[in-house]
């Protein structure tokens, strides 16, 4: 076809199940330096554990067809894109509609091993840091691959145009502890209003032994769905504890401590707790964009198969302020803070539906739409929210960062210490 002429390509998958989506091709570079081969170093992983890749060079070396031809093709197209974003609103709908489509990726195989790391157990924050932004926060810069360690409160003074994007879903207090006739007890945690009438998707345990149609309190337990989960009917609102996650063992004085401090939409059964650093002052210096995503079962329920790709998502719920998105499609670069603000960017980024169920599975091999800079806390091992800061910053990566953070003496988990990256 004639150079310079913008078309629509249709999605298409390969049979090595590398191409994970169509590209828009723009136009060829003129001075044709950036067609070669790009050369890869030796020790770099081959996240799709595809031979095929590996090309007959001298010592050993792989190479990497560099797209940056196609990259340096879109940048100067006519849609007003600065650094490959199209900053129009409505141009970034029409290029995930027209261009994109509304398809996932194709995931990479990857042992789910690697999401394994010793953890010494007293790294495991039992207690939230005073006050909140005297944290520490890990600095790693992609460009450089230089770490700095600094404390939270910093962070405003490390950042340059970034616009920060929050989660600002509100946890509920999910957790009801219930006891049957017999005098045995049942612990139920809520993770999901299915509708208005009260019912609910529940996790509870022990469940062998519970029945369809029991009351136990202000719970009836209504249908068995497998693993532990149930539909159940509560008569009135939560009226539970925290639902503190089962690593921390010391009760809270205060439940608003496992609250960020922009909390707003109630719905979930785990705070988003990249954003538990945040004080009043930092948020204020800062003046996010927020969205909403409802914490559930796909966010901690670990990954169990040999292989990532075996492990299935239920679905989140989540929702974006039309006019939230505009300003986030609009920006230069956009720090997503904490690992559920990122499901709901990238989601939003690839179908235009700014409020629905993500099942999005961000693992290695992912490609970021929306997402330039991140900042979580240390996970779990064998995590879905590790695959996904691994798909941003590289497996290997991640395994130094946190190789790191151990020697540093930084808390991990949920009342942890942050990481942001740059």
């Amino acid at each position: 076809m004639p150079l310079r002429e913008q078309r629509t390509l249709e999605a298409f998958e390969s049979t090595d199940r590398l191409v994970e989506e169509p590209t828009n091709l723009g136009y060829v570079s003129r001075d044709r330096k950036h067609l070669r081969p790009k050369a890869v170093p030796n020790r770099t992983p081959d996240l799709g554990r595809n031979r095929g890749l590996e090309l007959g060079c001298s010592d050993r070396e792989r190479l990497d067809l560099a797209s940056r031809a196609l990259e340096r093709g879109f940048e100067r197209r006519r849609l007003g894109a600065t650094g490959g974003r199209v900053r129009n609103p409505l141009l970034r709908a029409f290029q995930c509609k027209a261009v994109h489509g509304r398809r996932g990726y194709s995931q990479r195989r990857m042992d789910t091993a690697l999401l394994d790391y010793e953890l010494p157990s007293d790294l495991i924050a039992q207690r939230p840091t005073e006050p909140r932004d005297a944290s520490r926060l890990l600095v790693y810069r992609r460009d450089s691959a230089s770490i700095e360690h600094r404390v939270f409160s910093e962070l405003p003074g490390l950042l340059r145009d970034e616009l920060v994007v929050v989660n600002d879903s509100r946890v509920v207090p999910a957790r009801l502890r219930l006891r049957r006739a017999s005098g045995g007890t049942v612990e139920v945690l809520l993770l999901e209003a299915v509708d208005d009438e009260g019912t609910w998707e529940a996790l509870a345990r022990p469940g062998r032994r519970l029945r369809t149609g029991e009351q136990l309190g202000p719970v009836r337990f209504l249908e068995r769905l497998g693993e532990g989960r149930w539909i159940v009917r509560l008569d009135g609102a939560p009226a539970g504890e925290a639902p503190l996650p089962p690593y921390i063992h010391e009760q809270l004085d205060d439940p608003e401590r496992y609250q960020t401090v922009y909390a707003r939409e109630p719905g979930s059964a785990a705070a988003p707790t990249a954003g538990l650093h945040f004080t009043a002052g930092t948020l204020a210096a800062l003046d996010p964009v927020r969205v909403t995503l409802h914490v559930g079962l796909d966010t901690f329920r670990p990954v169990a198969g040999t292989r990532l790709e075996e492990h299935v998502l239920h679905g989140e719920r989540y929702a974006v302020d039309t006019g939230a998105w505009a300003k986030i499609a609009g920006a230069r670069r956009v720090l997503a803070v904490g690992t559920t603000t990122v499901r709901v960017l990238e989601t939003v980024a690839r179908t235009g539906d700014v409020s629905g169920r993500t099942t999005l599975f961000i693992a290695p091999g992912f490609e970021f739409r929306r997402v330039d800079a991140l900042l979580t806390n240390f996970h779990l091992p064998r995590s879905t929210l590790l695959a996904l800061v691994m798909a941003f910053v590289g497996i290997e990566a991640v395994r130094d960062l946190y190789r790191v953070a151990i020697e540093e003496r930084y808390r991990f988990y949920s009342f942890g210490d942050a990481m942001v990256v740059l």
